[in-house]
């Protein structure tokens, strides 16, 4: 696999600012030169995850997750390295090197993203030729625009329409059908699993094409009487559907921020709203709302409203929605319930009512809180002692999952207006090992070697070490710390400009980064004007310590054997030294 450059990558975290980033998603708070926030990686209710601007890397003092913007962004948003990376660097304007992009995916992986590329250009080219599927298209009243936007296109009636275009060789037939293409009946016959169909393709945050669904456009003939109104492609090693969104790329690239994500049900619905202009809507792939779709939407924008039929089935899905997102509901972050007319969706109501009408039913959706209550007590007689304690035992278990904050809080105070039943708050006890862990090097700060003061400094200005000139006779010394203190000072030599969080970076997956992160986050006492010269001051020492361990050892050979001309030469001169 190819690696990306050292200077690649210090020059991507110099270009961005950790602070961005992570305020793009966390609510950070200065505190001096630091920010701060609960951690977005473990519930909390005082903040311990601290960001520094000037170190560019952070770190909770709770649970102990730290790193650079890349690491962020790989716990964060999920990204493998190389997305995370390529994340940085749209923000920052750079370009990642082409010949590492395409090492580092697998060869197979890329083959089948081709694939599937290759497929919508020949769904695309099949709508454009197709009278019947543009007669749909008119009739739905789609306009080329929105077409190309969303990459739309047909999929031809036969059963291998897709497999003779594309599926020339055995080996492309194998790309194909590892991309979910392709059915196989009882006789072991291979067909298209697309057929007579208007095509959405699903891409990736990426961009890139990883499934399809496909919409009946014909249901007169009796082929097609049976067949289920909406077909989606199978799970497969790119595609599973309970961790995407379709038109969340469309939506983030119609959208230098998201404020909110609407959330409707099908595929038309999505294309029906950006035709009128209602452009941040995405739709659950034929399953539930997943708590990995929850998250996705909340790390994309703080307000999500979810659009279902007012029916029970729509309901239903409301509350697999609320199950999701309740314990994903920190502070900042809304959701709304909108149910819509029966026999009416998306499509129909944008289509009547324009997009100022859908957004007037928008704003007039139901709060979560107002949701979940409403249906926590449909069959709860609130008059009555026996029914309110029923309603505070169901309540209680999934209000239990909210994260710390104010909208728990608030919940909880809005259960105990209705049942009396108040939740037990808890212990301040609980907080304290987080305030001491935060404390505790300020309070309570050992001793330090020279060693490991060398290194805090270093890690507090990697560019101390730049004024260093070699020999470095100090890694002689035979002390805990040295070796690593030798290595830290040779990689800023190399990489002059390494910030702390490059640095740290460098040593992740080491046994000494758990202790480096430590010193890292700890504040030195005194000025940073006087860190150069306490640190040239500390490797003198250093320098004068391994003078005098050399010394020892020449005497005590001297005792035990004698010297020769050479090693007594040696002695001389560095008696001489010690007494410079």
């Amino acid at each position: 696999m190819a690696r990306l450059s050292d200077a690649f990558i210090d020059d991507l975290l110099a270009r961005s600012d950790i602070v961005e980033v992570i305020g793009a998603r966390v609510p950070l708070k200065r505190q001096g030169r630091e920010y701060s926030a609960r951690c977005p990686f473990h519930d909390e209710r005082s903040p311990s995850f601290t960001v520094s601007p000037t170190k560019q890397f952070y770190h909770c003092f709770g649970c102990g997750a730290h790193g650079t913007a890349i690491s962020f962004l790989m716990h964060y948003d999920r990204l493998e390295f190389l997305d995370a990376v390529e994340e940085l660097a749209r923000r920052a304007g750079v370009e990642v090197p082409r010949d590492t992009r395409a090492k580092n995916e697998d060869t197979e992986t890329r083959d089948v993203y081709a694939a599937l590329d290759a497929t919508m250009r020949f769904f695309q080219k099949q709508l454009a030729g197709n009278g019947k599927a543009q007669a749909y298209v008119e009739k739905r009243g789609l306009s080329a625009e929105t077409v190309a936007r969303y990459a739309i296109g047909y999929a031809p009636d036969g059963y291998s329409g897709l497999k003779d275009a594309l599926g020339t060789d055995a080996r492309r037939m194998a790309l194909l059908e590892r991309a979910g293409l392709f059915s196989k009946n009882d006789k072991g016959h291979v067909y298209d699993k697309f057929r007579d169909r208007l095509m959405f393709p699903i891409h990736d945050r990426r961009g890139r094409v990883i499934a399809f669904g496909g919409r009946v456009i014909d249901t007169s003939s009796n082929s097609r009487s049976d067949s289920p109104k909406y077909l989606n492609s199978p799970e497969t090693l790119l595609f599973h559907k309970g961790r995407e969104l379709y038109g969340l790329w469309q939506a983030r690239q119609a959208h230098t921020k998201l404020e909110r994500l609407i959330v409707v049900e099908g595929y038309m619905d999505v294309v029906a709203l950006a035709q009128y202009g209602v452009t941040q809507a995405v739709a659950t792939l034929g399953t539930a709302t997943t708590p990995d779709h929850a998250e996705l939407l909340f790390r994309n924008a703080s307000d999500v409203y979810f659009c279902f039929d007012g029916d029970r089935a729509g309901r239903s899905a409301a509350w697999k929605a609320v199950e999701s997102v309740l314990p994903r509901m920190k502070d900042g972050r809304q959701a709304f319930f909108l149910f819509l007319p029966e026999g009416e969706d998306p499509d129909t109501i944008v289509r009547q009512e324009g997009a100022e009408g859908f957004e007037a039913r928008l704003a007039q959706a139901t709060p979560l809180s107002a949701f979940f209550f409403a249906q926590m007590s449909q069959d709860v007689n609130l008059s009555s002692l026996d029914g309110k304690a029923r309603l505070a035992e169901r309540c209680k278990p999934l209000l239990a999952q909210i994260p710390d904050g104010a909208f728990g809080d608030l919940m909880r105070q809005r259960l105990t207006e209705l049942t009396g039943v108040g939740a037990r708050a808890s212990s301040p006890a609980t907080h304290v090992p987080v305030q001491r862990a935060r404390n505790a090097p300020a309070m309570h700060a050992p001793k330090r070697s020279l060693v490991r003061s060398a290194i805090a400094l270093l890690l507090q200005q990697p560019s101390l070490a730049v004024a260093l000139q070699p020999p470095y006779r100090f890694a002689e010394l035979r002390q805990p710390g040295v070796p690593l203190l030798a290595e830290l000072i040779a990689l800023v030599k190399t990489r002059p400009d390494i910030s702390t969080g490059a640095l740290l970076e460098h040593f992740e997956g080491r046994e000494d980064a758990g202790a480096l992160h430590k010193l890292a986050t700890q504040s030195l006492p005194g000025e940073e004007a006087a860190w150069q010269g306490e640190f040239i001051d500390a490797m003198a020492q250093l320098e004068k310590q391994t003078l005098q361990q050399r010394i020892e050892e020449l005497q005590a050979k001297q005792r035990d054997t004698g010297l020769d001309d050479i090693d007594k030469g040696e002695l001389r001169a560095l008696l001489q030294a010690r007494l410079a």
